[in-house]
């Protein structure tokens, strides 16, 4: 069984989606029936135990499932379809904005393949240089591997039980490496041997490394949300240094260090973009103008952050060097959710994880027009994305257990 210290922040991710509206009123009593007795008791002591009321579709709560069974959840194995029928039952997915589909002048196709493990919570996708698409397998303990061409798909299990993989990155001689979400650690993973290096953490403080991207001069970058922090880890001695972000939990989140070497990131518990001094380690921050924004994830262009805003439904773009700034609203609306986002090809490309179906939209920065695609199966949830040597994105979709390929004609 994990640590049940690591559980609260499992579960706060896999539910959080609707924390902040409960948060503001009294909920009412959860309905009686079978299963309910377990639901509140165990549910009820890692996370808020109304985070349930978010809502799934019958797929969705049996994928859930699935992943709470990976993780060791102390349910018995006899009561699990009570707990599963109890919540859908009585928490069905709650409405959500249709997709706005949108056509345009770009032909593109997507194509989608199986996890093979269930309930593995695919979290973060990779496209490396040999143009496979890897994927964490957060809830599972494995990286994934699959080859577009021949779709022959292969899983790699981790060195420490529980690791929560959930960044991904690739370095210079095709080594994948990895956040350790749950452990506490960063990975690297050597894909000819399976061998798996760990390097802790040194500060006990920090236990939730997030999202990594590297550096021109091979040092890596990475953030830890709920820890308020930025690290670096360089490869050649192993040595992390951190550095805590200037507004309390600010939540740094997306990050991807720019063309001249800088660290770029999203604070995501706020309405600021970051950037860190890669010799100094100063942070300087950037705050949007509306003060609800948070931004999720970014990609870069020159001076220019495109960020994903998720509560408000917009798409950005700060320009650190001048301030300029400008924004459009999300094809599908406000409560579109917008998240995992990639620049290639001329255009910003990224995802609206909250609407029925989830999308792929396409930005022309030149036009100022907007094109989307439905994904197939919905989607459901596209944290990040990455972009294949040829140009095309690529998606990790936790609650349907996919990973996907978008194909630009």
């Amino acid at each position: 069984m994990p640590n049940r210290s690591m559980l609260p922040i499992l579960t706060s991710a896999l539910l959080c989606s609707s924390s902040a509206a409960w948060s503001q009123q009294t909920p009412p009593p959860f309905p009686d029936g079978p299963g309910k007795d377990i639901v509140v008791a165990t549910c009820g002591g890692c996370h808020d135990i109304n985070r349930a009321r978010a809502g799934y579709t019958p797929t969705g709560w049996n994928t859930l499932q699935h992943m709470m069974q990976n993780f060791a959840t102390p349910i018995a194995p006899e009561d699990w379809p009570a707990v599963t029928a109890y919540l859908i039952k009585n928490f069905p997915e709650r409405p959500r904005p249709p997709a706005a589909i949108i056509a345009g002048p770009v032909q593109a196709s997507i194509k989608m393949w199986d996890v093979p493990t269930l309930g593995s919570r695919p979290h973060d996708p990779l496209a490396t240089k040999d143009g496979a698409i890897w994927w964490t397998g957060q809830l599972v303990n494995k990286l994934g591997r699959v080859d577009p061409k021949s779709g022959t798909i292969r899983e790699y299990t981790l060195k420490t039980p529980h690791t929560g993989p959930h960044g991904l990155v690739e370095d210079k001689d095709g080594n994948i490496w990895f956040t350790g979400n749950h452990a506490a650690l960063i990975g690297k993973l050597d894909p000819k041997t399976g061998v798996v290096t760990e390097y802790k953490i040194p500060d006990p403080k920090v236990k939730d490394p997030h999202s990594l991207s590297f550096a021109p001069d091979g040092v890596l970058w990475f953030t830890a949300q709920q820890s308020n922090t930025v690290g670096r880890l360089d490869p050649k001695t192993g040595e992390i240094k951190l550095v805590t972000m200037p507004t309390p939990r600010s939540r740094p989140y997306g990050i991807l260090v720019s063309p001249k070497g800088i660290p770029t990131l999203c604070l995501f518990g706020t309405n600021k973009l970051a950037t860190v001094d890669p010799n100094t380690m100063v942070v300087k921050e950037y705050t949007l103008p509306d003060a609800t924004s948070r931004p999720r994830r970014i990609a870069i262009t020159g001076d220019e952050v495109w960020y994903a805003d998720f509560s408000r439904g917009f798409l950005g773009r700060l320009n650190l060097a001048t301030g300029a700034h400008k924004e459009w609203p999300s094809p599908s609306g406000a409560n579109s959710q917008p998240y995992g986002i990639v620049f290639t090809k001329g255009a910003i490309w990224y995802n609206e994880s909250f609407a029925k179906p989830n999308t792929i939209v396409r930005f022309d920065p030149a036009t100022e027009k907007f094109q989307t695609w439905a994904i197939p199966g919905g989607g459901d949830i596209v944290r990040k994305m990455d972009v294949t040597p040829d140009g095309n994105p690529v998606t990790a979709n936790s609650l349907t257990n996919q990973v996907g390929l978008v194909e630009i004609k």
